[in-house]
């Protein structure tokens, strides 16, 4: 299967948008890579915070959702965050010179636009977990007049 280029999956640009490689993707699950480099995005003092975790588990969530979308052939849509729950990490922070791999599964997903993803980030040299979390999104039909209701 030819992949296509992630930034191409997730509504984020320029520095915000924080993955760098998509590795795997199907239906219910996605792999992709980044690379801790000294001018990352929250890179400070040789390292990015491991609270910056949930952030890629996040952006790999709507990597699946834009793959998904694109196999559809619908275009990439924007979604929320919502929460995640239980995010464990075993390292205060991100090396500059690591490979992490974030792997997401579909945990449930309801057609309301909620959806629940089992996440987690691992070193992309030798596969020890160092990161864990459920990520919780929203991803509405319209988002506009989503936005629109909100702000009423």
């Amino acid at each position: 299967m030819n992949l296509p280029d992630i930034k191409t999956l997730v509504p984020h640009s320029g520095a915000m948008s924080l993955l760098d490689t998509l590795l795997a993707a199907d239906a219910e699950t996605l792999d992709a890579q980044v690379r801790i480099r000294p001018d990352s995005m929250f890179c400070s003092g040789g390292a990015v915070g491991a609270w910056v975790g949930v952030e890629y588990m996040a952006q790999a969530v709507a990597a699946h959702a834009g793959f998904t979308a694109r196999q559809r052939g619908e275009p990439v849509r924007v979604g929320f965050l919502l929460g995640s729950r239980r995010y464990a990490c075993s390292v205060p922070a991100f090396a500059v010179g690591s490979v992490l791999h974030i792997h997401v599964q579909r945990a449930l997903q309801g057609d309301n636009g909620l959806g629940a993803f089992d996440c987690r980030i691992t070193d992309g040299q030798d596969g020890t977990e160092l990161a864990s979390a459920t990520i919780t999104v929203f991803q509405p039909d319209n988002v506009e007049e989503f936005l629109q209701r909100s702000s009423e």
